[in-house]
C-alpha cells in the first residue's frame, strides 16, 4: 500500500494549521471506526459476560494492574510537547497501550465467557496496533530525530518525577472511573444472576 499524507490538527489548536503524517489510507479508515467498534464490543461483552466472584476478583487484579501502569505513564507524559522517556517510557514505547491491554484482559477474565475473551482480544489486537502505528508516525513527523533516537534506545534518559496533576491533565481520572464502573456493572450481574 502506498502511504498517503494525512493532515491532523497541530497541538497548538490554531485553525487551519496541520501536521502531515504519512500513513496508509486503510490505517486511517480502521482508526476512524475505533470508538464505534469499541462501544459495540463493550455492549456485547457486558451482555454475554457471566462473571463469578472469583473471576471478578482475578479480573480486578489484572485490570487494576493495567490501570496502575496507565496512571504511572500518564503521570510522566507531556502529550504533544516532547518525546517522553521517563517512568515507564524508559521500559516500553507504549505503556498506556500496555496498561489498556491489561485492562481489557482483566475484563475478559472477569467476564468468564470465551466469546467475550475473543471479542476483547480481537478488538485490542486490531485497534491498539493501529493506534500505536499512528502514534509512531505522528511522533516521527513531529519530533524527527529525537523520536528516532528514543526508538533506537540512544536518547538521553529523562529525569522526571511522577506527577498526579500531570496524570489528571492527561485524563486518567476518567479511565479510573471507567474501570470502577465496569467492575460495578459486572458485580451487579453477579448479584442479579443475569
Amino acid at each position: 500500500m502506498n502511504p498517503s499524507t494525512v493532515r491532523r490538527p497541530r497541538e497548538t489548536g490554531q485553525a487551519g494549521e496541520s501536521t502531515p503524517v504519512p500513513v496508509s489510507p486503510w490505517l486511517i479508515r480502521v482508526a476512524r471506526m475505533r470508538v464505534t467498534t469499541g462501544f459495540a464490543v463493550a455492549v456485547a461483552a457486558f451482555w454475554f459476560a457471566r462473571p463469578s466472584w472469583v473471576s471478578l476478583g482475578v479480573g480486578t487484579v489484572v485490570g487494576v494492574s493495567g490501570e496502575a501502569i496507565r496512571l504511572w505513564a500518564s503521570g510522566h507524559l507531556e502529550k504533544g510537547l516532547e518525546v517522553t522517556s521517563s517512568g515507564p517510557y524508559r521500559l516500553t514505547r507504549h505503556p498506556l497501550y500496555l496498561g489498556s491491554s491489561l485492562l481489557g484482559l482483566g475484563f475478559a477474565v472477569a467476564s468468564r465467557q470465551p466469546l467475550v475473551v475473543a471479542l476483547v482480544v480481537l478488538y485490542l489486537g486490531v485497534w491498539l496496533s493501529v493506534a500505536a502505528r499512528l502514534e509512531e508516525a505522528t511522533l516521527r513527523a513531529k519530533f524527527g530525530g529525537a523520536y528516532d533516537r528514543y526508538v533506537g534506545g540512544v536518547a538521553s534518559p529523562m529525569v522526571r518525577a511522577f506527577s498526579l496533576d500531570r496524570a489528571r491533565r492527561n485524563g486518567e481520572p476518567q479511565a479510573v472511573l471507567g474501570v470502577l464502573a465496569a467492575l460495578a456493572l459486572l458485580a451487579v450481574k453477579i448479584v442479579t444472576g443475569d
